[in-house]
């Protein structure tokens, strides 16, 4: 579903990412560790092309989001660890839009958006402004936004921060549905419990390098994932 091939990203001097390969398998929910600064956002904004790649290949479905990235994109979706949303717009307006980019059928993303914003509890705002959300309402109304054209991969940067325990569980009913369907998910979090309990497997980063990878056994063996992220963050 997802290959990133020997991925380097430079600023200057300083390698964010250096020399990083993974493949996500369809059906797999991929968790990336690492440390702030350690080149989590910085690769998942090279998978979804916001970012040029200096060295390194990256493919979503066998295409490669450097010479096909419309193709890409129409199979992917992605939310930053802080969704920058048309705060102009009411909530179900700004649904519409990504459908509309997507071009999701009417009847379709009516199903979706009622499906969503009943399991998050955002019917009865989504007429409301987007500038009158809180963070957490914000939060759901890009995941809601980010499930609505049904992609086979979804990118997630940080997704439980600012969620209450529902929407959390509710997000990661959604993860593992995606899966069951044969989709992929890839995302950052600094919630190792989470990780630990939801991913099948996991990617260690530090200063730009992987250090570890593989299925939830294999990394951490008969530690806790967050007994192995300290000592090999140390």
């Amino acid at each position: 579903m997802l290959k990133i091939d020997h991925l380097t990203k430079a600023f200057g001097e300083k390698k964010a990412v250096d020399d990083l390969s993974l493949h996500i398998q369809p059906g797999e929910i991929y968790g990336f560790i690492g440390h702030n600064g350690a080149g989590k956002t910085t690769t998942l904004k090279s998978v979804v092309g916001i970012l040029p790649v200096d060295q390194g290949t990256i493919t979503i479905d066998g295409k490669n989001i450097k010479t096909d990235a419309v193709a890409c994109k129409k199979e992917m979706a992605y939310i930053p660890d802080n969704p920058d949303l048309y705060d102009f717009m009411t909530g179900v307006q700004y649904l519409n839009f990504v459908a509309d980019i997507f071009g999701v059928p009417a009847d379709v993303r009516a199903e979706r958006i009622r499906k969503y914003a009943d399991i998050f509890g955002l019917t009865d705002s989504l007429g409301q402004s987007v500038s009158s959300y809180s963070h957490g309402m914000k939060q759901k109304l890009a995941i809601i936004s980010a499930w609505i054209h049904d992609p086979k991969l979804i990118i997630m940067d940080e997704p439980f921060v600012g969620l209450d325990p529902k929407a959390a569980f509710q997000l990661k009913d959604m993860m593992r549905e995606v899966c069951r369907e044969g989709g992929a998910i890839f995302f950052s979090t600094h919630v190792l419990e989470v990780a630990e309990k939801l991913c099948d497997k996991v990617a260690i980063i530090k200063g730009g390098k992987l250090i570890r990878s593989g299925s939830m056994e294999e990394v951490r063996g008969d530690e806790s994932l967050e007994s192995v992220f300290l000592e090999l963050e140390a």
